[in-house]
């Protein structure tokens, strides 16, 4: 019986659970079956291979000590908690994490990026079972990692968006070597990234904008400061009701922002790739 490209693309869905082991038995016996009989889902299976591995090799499992299983509940003051340090739960475990961002790249095309997420969210794990398992961690290292965390996680989901839009941004005259790279959903915010943004003057501050090609371009006190090697990441919330983007464009404003854009251009970027 001749399938239609619906039911071919709910069978290539699965590859990247196949791969990454995520598929009821059943299920996975019928994908392999599947497999036998169309090239190109077994050609995607291949190209995804790699990926068990490098999730493998990227977060080092770290086990607390039972002797610590008082002090640890003592400092988390959660029953919730403790029993999900004593049987970690698999939606919540680092490698569960990591396999949902590397399902998410792919369905996004933003690979590269959800990558370093990756890393950067197994770090931030481990920092957090060390805070937790520690008899003298502060509530403080431990709420900030939490929020770390939850930072992270905030930007996988938001690469996940169904109606997710990139924008890329290029240097303009003040910053040639500089660029950006926004992703905006109406549903889950705005996140943008920068790199080689020249060093702010005393009292200034780069001010993100939203272009619609009507309307004056918008920025909800959208600021940003980069580091001391010119990168930055971000993440905002954008109202329900701001207007499908036609592109970003990022400038330098006096400190706190202002209601329209006054200063030079940094970077620029027109809508229209995904």
């Amino acid at each position: 019986m001749t399938m239609s490209p619906r039911e071919h693309d709910d069978w290539r869905d699965q590859a990247a659970s196949y791969v990454l082991g995520a598929l009821p038995l059943d299920d996975q016996r019928a994908f392999e079956a599947h497999l036998a009989t169309c090239a190109e889902c077994a050609a995607e299976v291949r190209a995804l291979a790699g990926v068990p591995h490098v999730l493998a090799q990227t977060v080092p499992q770290v086990d607390p000590p039972p002797a610590l299983r008082g002090r640890v509940l003592g400092a988390i003051g959660s029953g919730a908690q403790s029993r999900s340090l004593a049987s970690p739960s698999p939606r919540r475990s680092p490698m569960a994490w990591l396999a949902t961002a590397a399902a998410l790249a792919i369905a996004v095309g933003a690979a590269g990026y959800v990558m370093q997420l990756r890393t950067r969210i197994g770090d931030l794990e481990q920092r957090l079972r060390l805070a937790i398992a520690r008899a003298d961690a502060s509530d403080r290292l431990v709420a900030d990692a939490r929020r770390a965390v939850t930072d992270a996680e905030t930007r996988v989901a938001l690469l996940a968006a169904p109606d997710l839009l990139r924008v890329d941004l290029g240097g303009q005259a003040p910053a040639p070597r500089a660029s950006g790279r926004a992703y905006w959903s109406r549903s889950r915010g705005l996140l943008f990234t920068a790199a080689d943004l020249p060093a702010l003057p005393s009292g200034r501050v780069y001010q993100l904008w939203i272009l619609n090609g009507t309307a004056p371009p918008i920025s909800n006190a959208w600021l940003l400061r980069p580091d001391a090697a010119g990168r930055v990441a971000a993440v905002f919330d954008t109202p329900a009701d701001v207007p499908r983007p036609t592109g970003i464009a990022i400038s330098i404003e006096a400190e706190g922002g202002e209601s329209q854009p006054k200063g030079a251009l940094y970077l620029v970027g027109l809508a229209g790739r995904s």
